[in-house]
């Protein structure tokens, strides 16, 4: 993929909804999102995510807030592959755990996985060339954010192509006893994301 790509998309989901404006230059991508959600609680939640080259993951911002609560988390990997987690709490969320992680349980990983958003999915399946048929199955271990409590957690995930018709490819997602045929479009960014998020059909 060659020169810039700007796209914003919308995301359905069953109690709530994403919308991200993102870059694509190369293989490097930006991105700026903004969802809202109501389970366990009524949340707001915005990001950001930045990528080296071969869309290697280098910087996730995520900040939620609800009702009397307040969090941040800062996930950022240097050129090694050591990550460091930052996080902060303000204000009382019933029943949640501290937010953030140890970076020490990701060294060399490569991607990064915000839960509920269907755009973090993206980079592993490009990296990977997961559009395309011949492609094979992937293992992966990676930090996946919990929302919105902003808890951080090792999360194996398996990718493996399933058929590409059309302009669109199925990729097969499967993690922790979890399974899904995710459709992406001609660029990598999902159309349906079974049990998660469904695209609305305008966008720009």
């Amino acid at each position: 993929m060659s020169g810039d790509l700007r796209r914003s998309l919308v995301w359905l989901k069953s109690a709530g909804a994403e919308l991200v404006e993102l870059k694509l230059s190369g293989t490097q991508l930006t991105a700026k999102g903004l969802a809202l959600g109501a389970d366990p609680v009524p949340y707001r939640l915005e990001y950001m995510l930045s990528t080296g080259t071969d869309y290697v993951a280098s910087l996730l911002k995520v900040h939620t807030s609800g009702a009397g609560w307040a969090r941040s988390l800062e996930l950022r990997r240097d050129g090694s592959g050591t990550w460091e987690i930052a996080a902060e709490a303000t204000g009382k969320f019933e029943g949640a755990a501290e937010p953030g992680g140890d970076g020490k349980d990701y060294q060399g990983a490569q991607d990064c996985d915000l839960g509920l958003s269907p755009l973090t999915n993206t980079m592993p399946v490009l990296r990977h060339g997961l559009l395309e048929s011949g492609a094979e199955p992937v293992d992966l271990v990676m930090p996946w954010v919990s929302v919105p409590d902003l808890v951080v957690e090792p999360l194996p995930q398996r990718y493996s192509h399933v058929r590409r018709y059309g302009g669109t490819s199925i990729v097969r997602f499967e993690s922790d006893g979890f399974g899904a045929d995710i459709v992406f479009d001609k660029d990598g960014f999902i159309l349906d994301y079974p049990g998660i998020a469904r695209r609305t059909s305008s966008e720009r």
